[in-house]
């Protein structure tokens, strides 16, 4: 399953960042094979939409998930659209490392 997480750096030691549309960096990987990728968020300097064009970034990637700490509106409606999975990250995680592991152990629970 292709996963796109949320992050601060480009690193699976990164710091999870709550943010959806304005996280610097998105962190992709395929679960079954653990092969990991780091992108810049398109979105991010945008001053506005920058929901919209992250959440088409993670549809592009042909994502079946997305783990963030929120989601706006835009971003919502765009992977309801695309039947993209959203969850969130609990409070005990900080690394996309353990994001990955809770994600596996399906313990993140989902956004509706």
């Amino acid at each position: 399953m292709i996963v796109i997480f949320t992050a601060q750096d480009p690193s699976l030691e990164s710091t999870k960042d709550d943010r959806f549309g304005r996280c610097p960096w998105f962190i992709k990987m395929d679960t079954v094979t653990n092969q990991w990728e780091a992108f810049q968020n398109p979105g991010v300097g945008h001053t506005s939409g920058a929901g919209v064009a992250a959440a088409q970034f993670v549809i592009d990637q042909k994502a079946e998930a997305v783990i963030s700490g929120d989601f706006g509106p835009h971003a919502v409606d765009a992977f309801h659209a695309a039947n993209i999975s959203m969850f969130l990250y609990s409070k005990d995680i900080s690394s996309i490392q353990q994001a990955v592991e809770s994600f596996k152990q399906e313990k993140l629970s989902l956004f509706s």
